[in-house]
């Protein structure tokens, strides 16, 4: 394990380290501290590409301090992409543009994940500032797949429904997705199974109505994640950690709910994943979610007290001092941040300032000198 001290100033004859500035060691990768670079689309890309964007978004969240750096959601296969804009890992051209990217990251002395997936019915979507609208195949579109004959929102047309043939298909694309990225350098890998995308719509059966073995009662709707699972397991080497994003509930009647997510944890522990990221909804377009700072936090402390193994807390996740609270207060061992990281690329830098921690900056930027922990609040 990599020493915790490490960039610290010294408090009297000890250091004092906050415990999200504390390292954690999983399987044979060390983090430097607890905080991380969420998954974040950028809609940049073409044909799957990482470009310069890339390059400078997330280079300077990798400078920025944090533990580890997840690549966006990366497309298994074309047509598993939410938009044409972006990034992939189906064919072996895009390994060398991401292998640069990992290259400078772990040179910032962060660990490079990358987030794979596929967005099921959810795909073939205009970016953000273009309406998120749904693109028709005369306009370069294409016809989602997914469990079922089910659109997300009423006013879409049904995708198309995958056979078995379909689903054996999706998950050889997550096996090679898994070899390309080890070949890219990455060290971390994470399955997408959140967000009401592919793997999440297996498990709601709020969009799962299938009567066959992928259909129907927990086992059979967990089925197609643990078969993408143990695919990876078996290309993804032993001594790299393997994590998998769940929406934890769909906050909707009828839906995907905590208690599932527990138990599936319980057995994905035994598939060898190392550690559960816990976001919720995405399953249903017009959920009633209680927001609020920390609301998510209760699903990463259940998996990880009635799972008995690693959790991951994500949103409205926005202070050193809430950051802290998590960690230290054992609700998770990991603080996921994708919004902090988009307004402020060095948020664990200013973080651990504050947290009375400071991290020694690299030599080109030494000459700033120290500044004043800006208010988050």
């Amino acid at each position: 394990m990599a020493e915790s001290s490490e960039g610290r100033v010294p408090c009297g004859q000890h250091t004092c380290i906050p415990k999200c500035m504390e390292p954690l060691k999983i399987r044979d990768i060390t983090l430097k501290n607890r905080i991380v670079v969420s998954p974040m689309c950028q809609y940049s890309s073409v044909d799957g590409f990482p470009n310069d964007w890339h390059l400078v978004h997330l280079g300077s969240r990798a400078i920025g301090g944090a533990g580890l750096l997840f690549f966006e959601a990366t497309a298994v296969c074309p047509e598993g992409r939410n938009s044409p804009g972006d990034l992939g890992i189906w064919m072996d051209e895009h390994i060398e543009p991401l292998a640069r990217i990992v290259k400078f990251v772990q040179e910032q002395n962060c660990v490079a994940g990358i987030q794979i997936g596929h967005a099921g019915r959810k795909a073939c979507h205009t970016a953000p500032w273009k309406g998120n609208t749904v693109i028709p195949v005369d306009r370069g579109g294409w016809v989602p797949v997914a469990p079922s004959a089910v659109p997300f929102k009423p006013t879409e047309a049904p995708p198309r429904e995958m056979n078995r043939e379909d689903i054996q298909q999706t998950v050889e694309y997550f096996r090679a997705a898994a070899e390309r990225a080890l070949k890219a350098g990455f060290q971390v890998l994470e399955i997408h199974g959140a967000h009401g995308y592919l793997i999440n719509e297996f498990l709601s059966p709020l969009s799962n109505k299938r009567t066959d073995e992928y259909g129907g009662c927990f086992e059979n709707r967990t089925r197609f994640l643990l078969e993408i699972t143990e695919a990876i397991r078996s290309v993804w080497p032993d001594t790299l950690p393997l994590f998998v994003r769940l929406s934890a509930t769909d906050w909707a009647d009828g839906g995907w709910t905590k208690e599932d997510t527990v138990e599936l944890a319980k057995v994905l522990k035994t598939k060898e994943v190392d550690l559960i990221d816990l976001t919720t909804s995405g399953i249903d377009p017009t959920p009633k979610i209680p927001l609020g700072p920390l609301y998510q936090v209760p699903f990463a402390e259940a998996v990880k007290k009635k799972a008995g193994m690693l959790s991951g807390a994500v949103g409205l996740i926005n202070t050193p001092e809430e950051v802290e609270s998590v960690i230290k207060e054992g609700r998770a061992d990991l603080v996921f941040m994708a919004r902090g990281f988009l307004r402020d690329p060095y948020f664990a830098r200013r973080a651990a300032e504050a947290l009375g921690s400071p991290m020694e900056w690299m030599g080109q930027y030494q000459r700033a000198g120290t500044f004043k922990p800006r208010q988050y609040h």
